[in-house]
C-alpha cells in the first residue's frame, strides 16, 4: 500500500460503553455504524464496502440494508480490525469501493445475542490445550510471562505500574469504566486469578463497540471531520501454541505486523509521537514495545516504571486508559484504533500535544495474530 493514499473520514464509537443490557450484539454493532456514519456526514447508501469480524459482513449487511461491492470478515481476534483496515487501504487503492465502514460489537458483558465461542474438538486447541485444562488467556499467559520475567529480569512492580500508569490516563477520559487512582501496591494486593496475574492486571469486561469509515486520501478533503491518513499497515498469523511456547518472549506475528508498517510508512522509532499497544492483560505493553523496536525487551519493565509512557511522558501510550481501566468487550482492537484517531484529530480527552504520527499494535487470538497501522494528520 501507498501510504497517504487512504483516509479515516468518520470514527465513532456506541453510544454507551460498559454495561448494555437492552441492547443485542448486532444492535451495537448499527449503533457505533450510524454515529460513524453521522461523524462523517454520511448516509447508508454512501457504503460500499464492508469489514467486520464474529458478526459475518452479510449479516451486517443485511441488517443495515446495505449491498457492497466489497466485503472482509477476517476474524483473528481482537486485532481484526487492524486488518481490516489494512485490507480496505488496499480495496479502496485497487478501486474495488470508494468507502468502506469497518464495525466492531460485543455484548462480552451482557451477553444479548452474541454467538457462543466453540474451540473444535479437532482444532490444535482442541487437541494439545483443552484436554489439559487450558483454557482462555487467564490460563494460557502465566507461563509464559514468568519466563519472559526470568529471562529479562522483569519484576512484579514493573509490571504492575502498567495498571498504574494507564488508570491515570483513563481518569482523564469521562467514558472509562474506572477512573479512581491505583498504587502499585492496590495492584499487587489485588485478587490473584492466576499467578503472576492480579485482577488489576487484567482486562475489562464490557459491552460495546466502534466503526470507522475510510475513503481515498483525494475524497477525504471534502469530509466535515480533519482527514486521518494511514501511513503504513502490517499484519501476520501464527500458531497460538508456537507464540505461547516456543517463543514465550513475544509473538513471532507481532515482529512481522510492526516492521512491515514502520517499513511501509517510512518512519523511524523517533518519530513516533502516541503509541497504542492493545492491553488486554498488563504484560502486553512490555512486550509490544519490545517486538516493535522500541528498546529492547529487558528494558521495557524499567521505561514504563520511569513514567516514560505517562502523562507527561516521552512516548505517551494507551492514553484512553486502555483495555485495563477504559473499555474491554472482548476484542479490544477498534478501542486503540479509535483512540489514536482521536488523538490524530486533536479532540482526544487526555490530548497528545502537537502528535503527528501514532501507532496503533493489536494481537488477537491468544498471540496467534497481530496488526499494525500507523496514523499521521500530515499528507
Amino acid at each position: 500500500m501507498r501510504r497517504n493514499q487512504v483516509a479515516v473520514v468518520g470514527a465513532a464509537e456506541t453510544t454507551r460503553l460498559g454495561v448494555i443490557p437492552d441492547m443485542s450484539q448486532i444492535q451495537l454493532h448499527a449503533d457505533a455504524a450510524l454515529n460513524a456514519l453521522a461523524d462523517a456526514g454520511l448516509k447508508l447508501s454512501d457504503i460500499d464496502g464492508i469489514a467486520t469480524a464474529v458478526e459475518t459482513p452479510q449479516q451486517l449487511a443485511h441488517y443495515l440494508g446495505i449491498t457492497p461491492t466489497w466485503v472482509d470478515g477476517t476474524s483473528v481476534g481482537g486485532c481484526s480490525f487492524m486488518l481490516h483496515v489494512r485490507h480496505a487501504a488496499a480495496a479502496i487503492e485497487a478501486g474495488l469501493c470508494k468507502t468502506v465502514l469497518i464495525t466492531h460489537a460485543e455484548s462480552g458483558r451482557s451477553m444479548i445475542g452474541k454467538p457462543p465461542r466453540h474451540v473444535p474438538a479437532d482444532s490444535l486447541a482442541g487437541q494439545f490445550e483443552q484436554p489439559f485444562g487450558a483454557w482462555g488467556p487467564p490460563s494460557l499467559f502465566p507461563i509464559p510471562v514468568l519466563r519472559y520475567m526470568k529471562t529479562y529480569g522483569i519484576t512484579h512492580e514493573q509490571i504492575a505500574m502498567v495498571s498504574v500508569v494507564q488508570r491515570e490516563w483513563a481518569a482523564k477520559n469521562p467514558r472509562s469504566t474506572y477512573k479512581d487512582p491505583i498504587t502499585v501496591a492496590d495492584v499487587l494486593n489485588s485478587k490473584m486469578i492466576a499467578y503472576p496475574f492480579r485482577i488489576l492486571q487484567c482486562c475489562l469486561v464490557t459491552d460495546g463497540g466502534g466503526a470507522l469509515i475510510l475513503t481515498s486520501a483525494d475524497r477525504a478533503k471534502d469530509f466535515p471531520q480533519k482527514p486521518v491518513y494511514v501511513l503504513g499497515t502490517g499484519e501476520s498469523v501464527e500458531t497460538p501454541m508456537v507464540s505461547q511456547m516456543e517463543t514465550f518472549n513475544s509473538s513471532r506475528a507481532f515482529k512481522v505486523a510492526g516492521p512491515t508498517a514502520f517499513r511501509e510508512a517510512g518512519i523511524a522509532h523517533k518519530d513516533v509521537d502516541h503509541l497504542m499497544i492493545y492491553d488486554a492483560f498488563a504484560h502486553l505493553p512490555l512486550f509490544g514495545l519490545g517486538d516493535l523496536g522500541f528498546m529492547p525487551h529487558e528494558e521495557t519493565g524499567k521505561f514504563i516504571a520511569d513514567r516514560n509512557t505517562a502523562i507527561g511522558g516521552k512516548l505517551p501510550m494507551n492514553t484512553n486508559g486502555g483495555g485495563l481501566s477504559y473499555m474491554h468487550s472482548g476484542m479490544y482492537g477498534m478501542y486503540a484504533l479509535q483512540e489514536s484517531v482521536r488523538q490524530m484529530r486533536g479532540i482526544a480527552p487526555a490530548q497528545v500535544p502537537n502528535a503527528k504520527i501514532s501507532v496503533c499494535h493489536g494481537v488477537g487470538g491468544m498471540f496467534a495474530a497481530s496488526g499494525t497501522i500507523i496514523f499521521t494528520n500530515e499528507r
